[in-house]
C-alpha cells in the first residue's frame, strides 16, 4: 500500500469531511494544512525568488530568505483576509526579514587609545619593497631576448639545473651557460634595477 505524498489530497477526497477547505487539519501532529498555500507557493515561487535575489547578492541566501518569509506567511495564513494581496504580504516579510538580518550582522566599533595595527617590519624586510623589487626584476627579464629569457626563467624561476634546461630547450649545456651569463650581465646593467641594488 502506498502512502499519499500530500495528506491533504487524501483528506479532500474523503467524503463527509467538515470545515472550510483552507483550514483542514492533518490527521497526525495537529499542524494546519493549507492546500491553497501550497498551490500559491507553486505558482508564485519564481517571481518571489526574483524579489529575494534583488535583496541579497548570494543566490543561496536569497533562497533562505524566501523560505523564511514563506514560513512567516504560512503561520499567518488564516489571518490574511485578502488572498489577492499575498504577494505584497510575502514581499513585506522578505523586506522585514532582510532588515533584521542586517541589524543582527552589524559590527560594533569601539574607540580605543591604540590602533590594532601590526608593528612595522624592521631590518629592511618591507613586503612592499620586496614586491617592488620582484616587479622590477620581472619587467627586466621580459626585456631580454626570447632565448635568453627562456633560459633565465627555466634556471631561476623554475629552478631547473643547467643540464635540465639544456634538455628542455634542446641545446648543449655550454650554450645554456653562456646565454645565461650574457642575460645576467644585461640584468645587472638594467637601469630599473640599479636603485634596487
Amino acid at each position: 500500500m502506498t502512502t499519499p505524498v500530500c495528506p491533504s489530497a487524501s483528506d479532500a477526497a474523503a467524503p463527509g469531511r467538515q470545515g472550510p477547505s483552507h483550514a483542514r487539519l492533518r490527521p497526525r501532529g495537529g499542524t494546519p494544512d493549507y492546500p491553497s498555500f501550497a498551490s500559491y507557493v507553486r505558482a508564485r515561487q519564481p517571481v518571489l525568488l526574483r524579489t529575494a535575489r534583488s535583496l541579497t547578492a548570494n543566490p543561496c541566501d536569497a533562497e533562505d530568505l524566501l523560505q523564511t518569509a514563506l514560513a512567516k506567511t504560512y503561520v499567518a495564513w488564516e489571518r490574511i483576509e485578502d488572498h489577492r494581496a499575498l504577494d505584497g504580504y510575502v514581499r513585506r516579510a522578505l523586506l522585514n526579514t532582510r532588515t533584521s538580518q542586517w541589524r543582527k550582522r552589524r559590527v560594533d566599533e569601539f574607540a580605543c587609545e591604540e590602533l590594532p595595527e601590526p608593528e612595522p617590519v624592521t631590518g629592511g624586510d618591507d613586503p612592499a619593497e620586496r614586491q617592488a623589487l620582484h616587479d622590477a626584476m620581472w619587467r627586466a627579464v621580459l626585456r631580454l631576448p626570447a632565448r635568453q629569457r627562456a633560459m633565465v626563467v627555466l634556471r631561476y624561476y623554475e629552478d631547473l639545473s643547467e643540464a635540465q634546461t639544456a634538455e628542455v630547450l634542446g641545446v648543449s649545456v655550454g650554450t645554456v651557460k653562456s646565454a645565461v651569463s650574457r642575460a645576467l650581465g644585461k640584468l645587472r646593467e638594467d637601469p630599473d634595477l640599479v636603485p634596487a641594488r
